[in-house]
C-alpha cells in the first residue's frame, strides 16, 4: 500500500535535485518543488485512502460503548415478565 506513495516520494527528490543542480535553479525552488509536487499530493492521497478505515475504527468504537451501555443497563429477567413496581401504593383506610 505505500509502495506508491514512496516511489512518488522518490521522484519528487529526483525532481528537487535537478531543480537544485540546473544552472538556474535555486535552493529554494527545489525545496518548493519538493513539496508541491511531493509532501502536498502524497499527504491527500494517504489521507483519502485512511478514510474508510478511520470510518470503521469510529463505527466499532460506537458499537462497543453501546454494547457496554446496554449491558450495564439492561438486566435480564428470568421469566420474561415485566417487573412488578418496586414502590408499594399507599392505600386510604377507610
Amino acid at each position: 500500500m505505500y509502495i506508491v506513495p514512496i516511489a512518488w516520494l522518490y521522484v519528487a527528490v529526483m525532481m528537487a535535485v535537478a531543480e537544485a543542480n540546473h544552472s538556474s535553479g535555486t535552493v529554494l525552488g527545489a525545496i518548493i518543488t519538493f513539496v508541491l509536487y511531493g509532501v502536498v499530493p502524497v499527504a491527500l492521497v494517504m489521507y483519502l485512502m485512511g478514510a474508510p478505515a478511520r470510518r470503521r475504527a469510529i463505527r466499532a468504537k460506537e458499537q462497543a460503548e453501546l454494547a457496554t451501555h446496554t449491558a450495564s443497563t439492561v438486566t435480564p429477567n428470568a421469566d420474561s415478565q415485566t417487573p412488578a413496581d418496586p414502590i408499594a401504593a399507599v392505600r386510604k383506610e377507610a
